[in-house]
């Protein structure tokens, strides 16, 4: 009994020392790879592009690192929508949050094709789009801001000032504010049925998120004389 004591505790020790190890890896940026090698190119149309330019002759004796396992060369594989499902996600629950998300697009296909049928003219079908991803990347592209404001401090006043924002935090706000009215629903509408109307409403420049951007950006208008003071 003592032997089999001693044995998990060496296994418990052996896992806390890998986890450490790989936190101290991560954090200063270590790899396992010489830094001579080149980050692999999974997706199709850059491939094909790199054949059009002729540079893919100079890469093909490169050593190149392997892919990770959440990359795919899948045209059906989308990285806006996997990081969308990321945000989603809470409680490491990321099967239930995919699952949503599908049951959303599902949800926006079966609402544009109700509106397809109901027109009458070819002019008015043509103008409805029924693919949820192009639906999608329309509603995040229309909800990101491009100012925000941020508290500065100048002669013990506290300044609402406007700055610009980076693609990448403009990006996260867009689909933060998505979800976060998503969830802003009745309590007899599911959450993936609330998502699809609010997707359909931004990607047509209507609805709350365009609001709340609106606002945003009329409130960085009103504080504009303050914007110098993010170089004082």
């Amino acid at each position: 009994m003592a032997a089999i004591r001693t044995f998990l505790k060496n296994c418990q020790n052996i896992q806390t020392n890998f986890a450490l190890a790989s936190a101290f890896i991560q954090k200063h940026g270590m790899s396992q790879y010489p830094s001579y090698y080149i980050k692999p190119v999974h997706k199709k149309e850059a491939q094909e592009e790199l054949e059009k330019s002729g540079e893919v002759q100079k890469l093909v004796h490169v050593p190149t690192r392997a892919a990770l396992n959440d990359q795919s060369c899948s045209y059906t594989q989308d990285d806006l929508v996997n990081l969308f499902i990321n945000y989603t996600m809470s409680g490491g629950k990321k099967i239930l949050a995919r699952g949503l998300i599908e049951q959303a697009f599902e949800n926006i296909k079966r609402i544009q094709l109700e509106k397809y049928h109901k027109c009458q003219n070819d002019d008015d079908k043509a103008a409805i789009e029924l693919n949820p991803r192009v639906i999608f990347h329309q509603a995040v592209d229309n909800c990101k801001p491009v100012l925000s404001l941020t508290p500065i401090k100048r002669g013990g006043v506290r300044y609402q000032v406007p700055v610009p924002i980076t693609p990448k935090k403009s990006q996260f706000l867009s689909m933060k504010w998505l979800i976060e009215a998503a969830k802003e629903k009745d309590r007899n509408i599911r959450f993936h049925y609330q998502l699809a109307l609010e997707l359909i409403d931004a990607a047509n420049n209507k609805g709350r998120v365009i609001k709340r951007k609106q606002e945003l950006h009329k409130q960085c208008e009103a504080n504009r004389a303050y914007a110098h003071y993010r170089w004082s």
